[in-house]
This record gives C-alpha cells, sequence and structure tokens, in this order.
C-alpha cells in the first residue's frame, strides 16, 4: 500500500449548520451513496427534539453513547471519506469548534425557507479565521423558500463569502422541477419520490438547446437561460485554488431529505476538496506526508458504554501511519503508550484496525491518559495548536450534596471537564469551584451526568460573571502584583493552573483593562 498514495485518496470534512437545516439528513445521504448504508433511516437519528427536560436528558445520554453520528467512515469512487458530524444546538457549540479543528473542509448547510440563521455564522466565522475550505449546500428545495439570488446575496453578506454557484435551481418548492448542474452541465430532474432511491440525470451541454422546452417546459427554460446568464455576469468563475486558500465557496443547491443534488454535491466534493492539510504545530509546519506519526485528541467520550465505564479518546491522523500496539509518545505526560485496539467507525459499526493514515480519524480505548489537545508522536516533542476553551457564557458554584460521596463527584467533575464538557475555575480566595459553560443546558447534562453514571449528586448556587478572561502579564511586574492585590475576590486558576479573571461586568473588564495596560486580557484560552 503506497504511503502517499493513501494519503491522496483521504477527505476528511465536517457538516456545520444550524438545528434543523437538515445536517443529519444530508450525512445519512451521504452514506447511502457511498453505499454504508443501504437505505435511508438506517442512521440512529439523534436530533435534539424540542421536548420536556427529562425527555432532553434520554436524548442527551444516547448522545453520549451513541458514536455513530460523530465520526463516519466510508469509500466512494476509490476516495477514503471521513464525515464529523457536529451537534447543531448552540448549547453545544464548543463541541463542534474543537471539531472543526480536526478537519480539513467543511460543507455548510442552510435552509432555503430560513436562509443564514445565526449559529451558521458563528461557525462560518471560526472557519474562515482557519481559511478551512467551504462548501455550501442549500437544502429543502422541495419547499417554498427564499429567491436563489436573495440567497446567494445572504452567504455573501451574512457569512462575508465570496461564492460560485456550481449548481442551479430550476423552479422551487410546489414549481421545482430540478436542478441544472453548471460543473457537470448536465439537469437532474425532480421526481419527488425518490427519498430512498437515487435519481437520473440528463446530461446537457447546451442550454440553449430546443430540447430543453420539451424536457422542463417554456417557462422553466426561459427562467433557466435568463437566471443562468445573470449567475455568469454576477458570479466569478469556480476556482479551485482560491476553494483550496478559503477564498472562495462553490455553492450547491438541493434536498437531502429527496435525494436530490447530493451525488452533485459529492462528486464534485470529492474532485475538489483538500486532502489532509498540513497542520502548525508550536515548535513547525507539519506535513501529512511526512514519515514519522503524530496526531492530536480532538475529542473525548466518557463512558460510552455505561457497563463499562470505557472512554474514547478520538485521535486525528496528521502525519505518518498508526500502528496497532505500537509504541507511541505522549508529549504531556512524556511516557510511552500504546494500543491493541484502535477503533474505527463505518457508519453504525466500529471495527478494530491495523493501520491508519493522516485524515483518519481513530478511537483509542483511554483510561484517563488523555485531555482535549494532548499530542501522540512517534517520539518528537510536538504540541499542536488550535484546540481553543472559549470564554464561558454562563458561572454557577457547584456543591456537593451528598458529602459521603465527595470522592466520586471529584472523580466526575474531573473526567466530565476533560471532556469538554464545560470548563472548571477554582477561586484563588477560597478555593471554591465554579462550572462555565457555553449553553445553560450543559447544567442539566452535568448533573444528570454525574448521578447515573458516578454516583454522586450536586447542586448549583449562582455566581455573577459576565466574562471568563485568561491573563497574560509580566509575573513579576508591579502592575501585576497590584492587579492580583486588586482584583483577588475575582481571581481563579483554570483546570491547566492558568489565572483567570472572571469579570463581574461589561464595566469593570473595561475599567481593568484601562487601569493595568500590561496586564492582557484573552477570551480564549488559546493565545500562546
Amino acid at each position: 500500500m503506497d504511503f502517499v498514495k493513501e494519503i491522496a485518496r483521504r477527505r476528511t470534512f465536517g457538516i456545520i449548520s444550524h438545528p434543523d437545516a437538515g445536517k443529519t439528513t444530508l450525512t445519512e445521504k451521504l452514506l447511502l451513496f457511498g453505499g454504508a448504508i443501504q437505505e435511508a433511516g438506517a442512521v440512529k437519528n439523534n436530533k435534539i427534539k424540542k421536548t420536556a427536560t427529562s425527555d432532553f436528558m434520554e436524548i442527551e445520554r444516547q448522545r453520549g453513547i451513541s458514536v455513530a453520528t460523530s465520526v463516519l467512515a466510508f469509500n466512494y469512487k476509490g476516495k477514503k471519506i471521513n464525515i464529523l458530524d457536529t451537534p447543531g444546538h448552540k448549547d453545544f457549540a464548543e463541541d463542534t469548534f474543537r471539531t472543526l479543528t480536526a478537519v480539513d473542509s467543511v460543507i455548510v448547510v442552510i435552509d432555503v425557507a430560513k436562509g443564514v440563521e445565526e449559529q451558521t455564522e458563528k461557525l462560518v466565522e471560526v472557519c474562515r479565521m482557519r481559511s478551512i475550505p467551504m462548501i455550501v449546500f442549500i437544502n429543502k428545495l422541495d419547499r417554498e423558500g427564499k429567491d436563489a439570488f436573495d440567497l446567494l446575496d445572504e452567504v455573501e453578506q451574512k457569512l462575508g463569502l465570496s461564492v460560485a454557484p456550481l449548481s442551479f435551481p430550476i423552479g422551487m418548492g410546489y414549481d421545482f422541477k430540478g436542478i441544472y448542474n453548471l460543473y457537470e452541465k448536465n439537469i437532474n430532474l425532480f421526481s419527488g419520490n425518490s427519498k430512498q432511491n437515487i435519481e437520473d440525470t440528463i446530461a446537457f451541454d447546451d442550454i440553449d438547446n430546443p430540447e430543453l422546452e420539451k424536457i422542463i417546459g417554456e417557462k422553466a427554460s426561459q427562467d433557466l437561460r435568463e437566471n443562468l446568464e445573470l449567475v455568469n455576469g454576477v458570479y466569478p468563475p469556480f476556482d479551485k485554488e482560491s476553494y483550496l486558500k478559503g477564498e472562495q465557496q462553490p455553492v450547491f443547491f438541493g434536498s437531502a431529505l429527496n435525494n436530490f443534488g447530493v451525488r452533485e454535491l459529492l462528486d464534485c466534493f470529492i474532485e475538489i476538496a483538500p486532502t489532509p492539510r498540513p497542520k502548525k504545530s508550536e515548535e513547525r509546519l507539519v506535513e501529512a506526508k511526512e514519515k514519522a506519526f503524530s496526531g492530536f485528541v480532538f475529542k473525548i467520550h466518557a463512558n460510552m458504554d455505561p457497563k463499562h465505564r470505557d472512554r474514547l479518546a478520538f485521535i486525528k491522523i496528521v502525519s505518518g501511519t498508526f500502528e496497532r500496539n505500537k509504541p507511541y509518545l505522549h508529549v504531556r505526560l512524556n511516557k510511552q503508550l500504546k494500543f491493541s485496539s484502535p477503533n474505527a467507525f463505518f457508519a453504525e459499526k466500529k471495527e478494530i484496525v491495523d493501520i491508519s493514515f493522516p485524515g483518519d480519524i481513530v478511537g483509542l480505548h483511554d483510561t484517563g491518559n488523555f485531555k482535549i489537545g494532548d499530542t501522540l508522536t512517534s517520539g518528537e516533542v510536538l504540541h499542536y495548536k488550535g484546540i481553543p476553551s472559549f470564554s464561558p457564557e454562563h458561572f454557577r458554584y457547584i456543591n456537593n450534596a451528598d458529602p459521603m460521596k465527595t470522592k466520586q463527584l471529584n472523580k466526575g467533575i474531573d473526567q466530565l471537564m476533560d471532556e469538554g464538557v464545560a470548563q472548571l475555575f477554582t477561586l484563588e480566595l477560597n478555593g471554591r469551584k465554579v462550572i462555565g459553560t457555553v449553553g445553560a443546558l450543559q447544567y442539566e447534562v452535568i448533573q444528570y451526568r454525574l448521578e447515573h453514571e458516578y454516583g454522586a449528586k450536586c447542586t448549583y448556587e449562582n455566581f455573577p460573571v459576565h466574562k471568563a478572561c485568561w491573563v497574560e502579564a509580566e509575573k513579576n511586574s508591579d502592575e501585576f502584583k497590584e492587579f492580583k492585590r486588586v482584583k483577588q475576590k475575582f481571581l481563579a486558576k483554570d483546570k491547566k493552573g492558568q489565572l483567570v479573571f472572571l469579570a463581574d461586568s461589561q464595566f469593570s473588564l473595561q475599567m481593568t483593562q484601562q487601569k493595568y495596560p500590561s496586564v492582557k486580557l484573552h477570551f480564549t484560552s488559546e493565545f500562546k
């Protein structure tokens, strides 16, 4: 097996969107095309339903256990495709941000009726910051929605993208006839009943050919010709180099539920999407083609099987090959570890793999050695950058509700924080523990999991904090000492022992920045 050929075969990408834009459905249809599943509906649907809190906890627990929709791999036309599915709900955004560090490109799903939504804006902003190549898929064309040109404008303005349509709808909602594929120059006719099957397409090079009227009717033909003329006049032609640099974003239209436009998306994706990209470490830039193995942990799942209390650490392979039973250096702990059963994920099933290549995602059984952001290598000391902890938006004191279970509570909090569910801050003044989360739902999740997985009970108490800021300062300067003395009530350490300033209001934050200019305050922990 040629190492370089194996790298060239790989495409690792994430699917991001606002909840309910059709991300899970699209993931499922991609698997259907890849032959990884035989009919739609085979992948467990893990959408977060808008139901009572107790139901949500049940679903959340299933979500924590079922890996099927977190990492999926399949082969298609000689390419090995790895999909990382991300939670759409904003309270789990941090999990999505971390997953984006492990992908080489993304597909952004947008609902034709709702257009660009708030969560999409945040996620695209992260992709733009990292110059990740993006393809936009405008979904649910079988429903009434916004005009195609209005949507393209919205994508450009709200998301700050430079779009190049590679397909264009013929009508919409009730009048939806199909899609003209500008990339392959063909027409895909919509029959509306192909949820389980795969559609046929008609090759159509010349849009002025009178045959078009026979296929889609006179009015639709006229509209399509006018629209395509406008597309060619307004939007730049697709340029693969610009796409790979993150400077241009191709757009596809379709209906994932009806299997429509998905093949066009997938066929174009495997041609243009990047193979595993180089990744920056603090020491140097690491290329995928290097022979020495390196990879990093971007996600940890605790208690995937509640009977066995096991944890899986998900590792993205950056360079070299990862082999079963071979010892590798855990950089942070400076010790050698070897793994007898590394897992790869194919549709719904996990299987043990002997060798994995750059771009692949491997699940390693973990007894507590790994934290998010850890690096594994063949021996070189590398620290991969870019797995941030974001400043939480909600803060509460956590109290032990059962003093007999202190040990279980501490172990539970420790493991859940390693998993990145939330962040733990210990106040310098009195040692009290404060939990910070991106979304309020996380508190229920933590409480539920502590009780059901660790046998510990906790209660919360409000703690009025506006923002957590990581502190960077000259340790011995008089200004820093003064800052510490005046603000001691608001200082805490995070889990890594970094100093954090918990500002109680926007005003207090601004005053602090003005009064102590040499003390830098950061809203993510990734400022080194």
